[in-house]
């Protein structure tokens, strides 16, 4: 409900408060295929341009806008009661109608990218495993098993995924069924290829893993495309 939700920022914020809001990026996701975002937990996802008229709906402005990496890029929003909108927010509405945000035809070619993403994955995955190669995967989050059960990629491509996550380990991927494991597995077994699912903290995990990359392990990254790192 999101006028309610709005309408309760409303009757709750002083007349001089300031609400914040953090939120993945519409634009983002369109441009970057991050389409393994899109599940249950988010329902909705916004540009600047959607979001000032649903503010204004309930007496509200959106006042300033800050663009964050967080999820493959993130706004943060300032709300207030006052009318005091920075340049900022008339930079990202132009911005966005000049991308065509607006229109359908920004969003029409999307799918036909989505699944050229699922296909490319599909095939290194396919050519690596016909060279012998082993390979597992790191992160058992909402967003891998999105992208697992598109792809259609499960025991025949992979042989388990490994999370931090204690209460993750011995269990399994919902609809793939890979087994959890700790990362320990890793140095254990030295597969040699990581698909790296919660690619959005690409940097933070690669540098806890520098052994097994020491060691020769590689790291696969699937979005926005997939390749080899």
């Amino acid at each position: 409900d999101l006028n309610g939700f709005v309408a309760g920022i409303a009757t709750l914020l002083k007349d001089d408060g300031v609400a914040v809001i953090e939120h993945p990026y519409l634009r983002d996701l369109i441009e970057h295929c991050e389409f393994d975002t899109i599940y249950h937990e988010h329902l909705c996802y916004f540009s600047v341009s959607a979001l000032v008229p649903l503010f204004a709906r309930h007496g509200l402005f959106l006042n300033d806008v800050q663009h964050l990496s967080i999820h493959g890029g993130s706004l943060r929003l300032f709300i207030g009661k006052q009318d005091e909108v920075s340049d900022t927010v008339r930079n990202y509405l132009a911005d966005e109608q000049a991308a065509g945000m607006t229109g359908l035809a920004f969003y029409t070619d999307f799918a036909d990218r989505v699944e050229g993403v699922r296909d490319g994955l599909v095939t290194l995955l396919t050519d690596l495993r016909a060279e012998g190669k082993t390979i597992a995967a790191y992160g058992a989050a909402a967003k891998g098993a999105t992208l697992l059960n598109y792809s259609g990629v499960g025991l025949e491509y992979l042989d388990y995924v490994v999370d931090r996550n204690t209460h993750k380990q011995g269990q399994h991927m919902p609809g793939v069924h890979l087994p959890i494991y700790d990362p320990v597995r890793l140095l254990e077994d030295q597969p040699d290829y990581v698909l790296l699912l919660p690619w959005n903290f690409r940097d933070e995990i690669l540098a806890q893993q520098q052994t097994y990359q020491d060691r020769g392990g590689r790291f696969i990254v699937p979005i926005p495309e997939p390749r080899i790192v």
